[in-house]
């Protein structure tokens, strides 16, 4: 069965009330493109790299238009559709003609699904049970806390009861999964289990956290950081144990991005099954593997166990495929052997990144590794335990055959 996605249009912080408090859209600049793996060979820029990134829109898109690309789309479609999905870079609770795009939507009689909403846009309850009632299946909700006053103050929500009970009432009839970003001091502790529990009893299906971003580090390449001058971010670990605290005390699911998801192991759950370590292939050759700082250690474990010679090495940057070229260029070349294996989603071109990774004058070819080798929680929410494995098990495979294919001799 095939997923349709219809793009609404709509930009961040304009068509969604106003940007939240902690909102990583919020100070985002003008930049040159970064480069990535969309560019053409001879030009660092492109639509993905330029324009994307920034989910830059010029603003909601007309229901005709919306009207007109769904059209094209399903006559794309080789598949039965299996689903609807509505996006885009505004909220669609704030989509100024919404309830004609869900009746639109609804007469295509398969399950509608809502990728985010904050709510922030609804002011009637009476919504919840007209997208009941037009085949809303599953809706992504952010909630960031159960208590108005906070929804009010840090997401700048006009009608903070009327989104809850909306909540409420979408919880008593379909797939609901809350979202919040945890702002410590703000959201967290006693609001955070709070919220768990509010989710929990009207029956929730999950819960992600989101660890709240503050700097450059942590993936803020918009020239948009801090957010919010001098607040306070928790390390990689932190979350991580405060993740699998709530988890193990909640029956709704919990799991939080960057780390992780407690109920599949995940990132990387494939570390803890032998088995499937086994059915990697083995490496034959060497190379370094450029990645995220919080995936390095995962990384070099499993190619560790599949025959060594691999160094994998990582910027300051924590996630991945938010590496550019500076973070290229802070990295230790003494360390960094031929050829190079770059995050397949780095925003950086091809070029740079040869000219990065050769500055001391010794040419290193550079290759582009596979886009994804794990599921984050915000994938894996969807997914069973197998589902991930799977996708580690595919995306190590290629990894360790573009090493054994272009990396040099042992």
């Amino acid at each position: 069965m095939a997923q349709l996605t219809v793009d609404i249009g709509g930009r961040p912080g304009v068509n969604c009330r106003g940007f939240c408090e902690y909102c990583y859209f919020k100070h985002v600049k003008e930049t040159r493109p970064f480069g990535c793996r969309h560019c053409p060979p001879y030009q660092v820029g492109c639509d993905y790299c330029s324009r994307s990134v920034r989910e830059y829109y010029q603003g909601w898109k007309t229901l005709r238009e919306v009207g007109e690309d769904t059209l094209a789309s399903l006559q794309m479609m080789t598949a039965d559709l299996g689903r609807i999905t509505i996006s885009g870079g505004g909220d669609p609770s704030c989509y100024p003609e919404f309830t004609d795009l869900i009746e639109l939507l609804s007469g295509m009689e398969v399950p509608l699904h809502i990728g985010y909403t904050s709510g922030k846009g609804f002011d009637e309850v009476a919504i919840a049970d007209f997208l009941i009632d037009h085949g809303l299946s599953e809706v992504s909700f952010t909630v960031f806390s159960v208590d108005p006053r906070k929804r009010k103050r840090y997401m700048h929500d006009p009608t903070p009861e009327v989104s809850l009970r909306i909540l409420e009432r979408l919880c008593e009839e379909i797939d609901v999964f809350g979202a919040a970003v945890v702002l410590p001091g703000v959201n967290d502790g006693k609001y955070l289990e709070d919220t768990c529990s509010w989710l929990e009893e009207r029956g929730a299906k999950g819960l992600i956290l989101m660890r709240f971003a503050n700097t450059t580090r942590q993936g803020l390449i918009l020239g948009n950081a801090p957010v919010i001058r001098g607040h306070r971010i928790q390390t990689p670990g932190e979350f991580r144990d405060l993740v699998t605290d709530l988890a193990g005390r909640y029956s709704l699911k919990i799991s939080g991005t960057p780390l992780w998801d407690p109920a599949l192991g995940s990132p990387f759950a494939i570390r803890d099954e032998p088995d499937l370590l086994d059915k990697l292939p083995r490496l034959e050759r060497s190379a370094t593997v450029i990645t995220g700082s919080i995936a390095a250690p995962a990384i070099q474990a499993i190619l560790d166990a599949r025959g060594g010679g691999v160094r994998v090495v990582a910027p300051e940057k924590e996630i991945a495929c938010l590496i550019t070229r500076d973070d290229l260029l802070e990295l230790d070349l003494s360390v960094t052997d031929d050829p190079v294996i770059i995050p397949g989603r780095a925003f950086v071109h091809d070029r740079d990144a040869a000219s990065a990774l050769s500055r001391d004058g010794i040419q290193r070819a550079v290759l582009r590794g596979p886009e994804m080798l794990t599921a984050d929680a915000e994938t894996s929410m969807g997914m069973d335990r197998n589902g991930v494995l799977l996708m580690e098990l595919e995306g190590f495979s290629d990894l360790i055959r573009l090493i054994n294919r272009y990396g040099r001799e042992r």
